[in-house]
């Protein structure tokens, strides 16, 4: 954390920690803003860097962030290289880019970034006992405190973007994820900051693939998230999953849905990057899918910067299965459609690691984006399959 500085109406100089689960520092010009300004002047002073900190009524606020996110998607639907503040690219660029799906799949994540940068100059103020100080603002102390932890005695500045991403957190941590491999009414609730399990089909990969000799005693889920995989794999008749995580936050989440499954008792939470001392019949993986560096903390259950877990995982299951073990390994194959990994990087990581494959298990995404032709991954998307790999040392390795 760091500290903000602006001057009040007075031109008294002001200052607060600032905060910003992204990471992202504060912006080194602020203004004070209230609902007299208009949203044009807003999107052009945000675009600029500069921080708008909030005066005015806690809805209006609200109603010109949604304002500058309509700006922001009409700017980058209009600019081939999509948001960013360079001279458009020559015809034959655009139509590579067209082309090139790991080109496409950059320019994407490229808008998203300045999308993101620009909507978080919107700023509001936080008391040191987290209520916020703004007309009409509702209590989200609750939704705070589960983010952040208890109230640090200091007053702050946050991203209203932010804010309003811990309220939907909070909310989704209340009403919960149905997991039907758990049972029928059974939820997972994600804590903020951790991957929310909402893309059902791997797990039903989980639930339904043969278990090896020996799983009914011992497994391991390498990081465990949310719990999930460790929880199915305990209503399986595991008696024992040893599930580790590097993150206190999942951490902290997997031990509270593991209670409220009551299955704390079948699984042991461990710190740890990646695997648990000893040896297991089974050890199951599902690491970030996409290898691209994370532009945010909480993004780190999605991008993996250059595979780091994936080859971590695969370079060290062989030392860590038992006689006979299996690893399971949870990937999708978004990232070879994209062009951002090659099935034949993958399978050169598996024989690496000293391991071949038994058979694959694999299934179709059924979120929305794999259907919808305006999404600016779709083809890659469309494409997409989810695998459980079940792997086995190679005894000639």
């Amino acid at each position: 954390m760091n500290t903000i500085h602006w001057q009040d109406a007075a031109g008294q100089e002001r200052s607060a920690l600032w905060r910003a689960e992204s990471g992202a520092p504060a912006p080194r010009r602020v203004q004070l803003a209230d609902d007299t300004l208009a949203a044009d002047t807003a999107y052009r002073l945000a675009c600029e860097g500069t921080g708008l900190l909030w005066a005015g009524d806690f809805h209006n606020a609200r109603q010109l962030l949604q304002a500058l996110a309509r700006r922001a998607d009409a700017r980058s639907r209009k600019a081939p290289s999509r948001g960013r503040k360079v001279a458009r690219p020559a015809s034959d660029a655009v139509a590579a880019a067209a082309t090139a799906p790991g080109q496409a799949f950059h320019l994407h994540r490229q808008a998203q970034a300045q999308r993101a940068r620009t909507l978080a100059q919107v700023l509001v103020p936080v008391d040191a006992d987290y209520g916020i100080p703004l007309r009409r603002a509702p209590d989200l102390r609750a939704a705070l405190i589960e983010a952040w932890g208890p109230p640090t005695g200091e007053p702050a500045v946050v991203s209203l973007r932010e804010v309003l991403g811990l309220v939907g957190a909070h909310e989704w941590r209340k009403k919960g994820v149905p997991i039907a491999a758990l049972g029928e009414d059974a939820r997972i609730h994600p804590h903020y900051g951790v991957y929310s399990p909402v893309r059902g089909e791997y797990i039903d990969l989980v639930a339904a693939a043969p278990l090896p000799a020996g799983a009914q005693a011992l497994a391991f889920d390498i990081g465990t998230g949310t719990g999930v995989l460790a929880a199915v794999l305990a209503r399986r008749g595991v008696a024992r999953v040893v599930a580790t995580d590097q993150d206190a936050r999942a951490l902290a989440c997997a031990a509270d849905n593991l209670q409220r499954l009551g299955l704390h008792r079948k699984v042991e939470l461990q710190t740890a990057d990646l695997f648990p001392a000893g040896r297991a019949p089974l050890v199951v993986c599902n690491p970030p899918w996409v290898p691209a560096r994370a532009n945010a903390p909480i993004e780190r259950a999605v991008y993996d910067e250059d595979s780091r877990m994936l080859r971590g995982f695969l370079a060290g299951l062989a030392e860590h299965l038992a006689p006979g073990g299996e690893g399971w390994l949870i990937l999708s194959d978004l990232a070879e459609h994209l062009g951002l990994r090659p099935r034949a990087q993958l399978l050169e990581w598996i024989a690496a690691g000293g391991l071949r494959v038994l058979q694959r298990h694999d299934v179709r995404p059924r979120h929305g984006k794999a259907a919808d032709p305006s999404d600016p991954l779709h083809a890659a998307r469309s494409a997409e399959v989810t695998s459980l790999w079940r792997l086995a040392a190679d005894a000639a390795a």
